[in-house]
C-alpha cells in the first residue's frame, strides 16, 4: 500500500452540501475503491481539507480523487507520499 494526500479546495457548489452524510459518503467510496483512510483534517489556509488515504496502487489512487470530486463537488489534488526513511535511503551518499 502506499500513502496518498488528497488536498481539497472548496468550490462554491461543495460549500452547499456540507454535512456528515456527505463525509461518510465519501469514506465509504474510498473504502469500496480499495483505500484506507489514516487520517482526514479540515484546514485554514489555501485547502481546506486534507485526507491521508493508503492505495493499493497510484491508479486507484487516481480513481479515488475523481469519483471524490465528482461526488463531493471536492476539486481534489493527490500526491503520492513517501516516508522520510525511506526517501533517505534513495539518495546515494555523497
Amino acid at each position: 500500500m502506499a500513502t496518498f494526500f488528497l488536498n481539497g479546495k472548496y468550490t462554491s457548489d461543495a460549500f452547499k452540501d456540507i454535512s456528515a452524510s456527505r463525509t461518510e459518503k465519501a469514506v465509504e467510496l474510498i473504502e469500496k475503491l480499495s483505500g484506507v483512510i489514516v487520517s482526514m483534517y479540515a484546514l485554514l489556509g489555501d485547502k481546506d481539507l486534507v485526507l491521508i488515504v493508503n492505495f493499493p496502487s497510484t491508479e486507484d489512487a487516481m480513481k479515488a480523487s475523481i469519483a471524490l470530486s465528482k461526488l463531493t463537488g471536492i476539486a481534489f489534488s493527490t500526491s503520492q507520499a513517501i516516508p522520510v526513511g525511506e526517501f533517505d535511503k534513495l539518495i546515494p551518499e555523497v
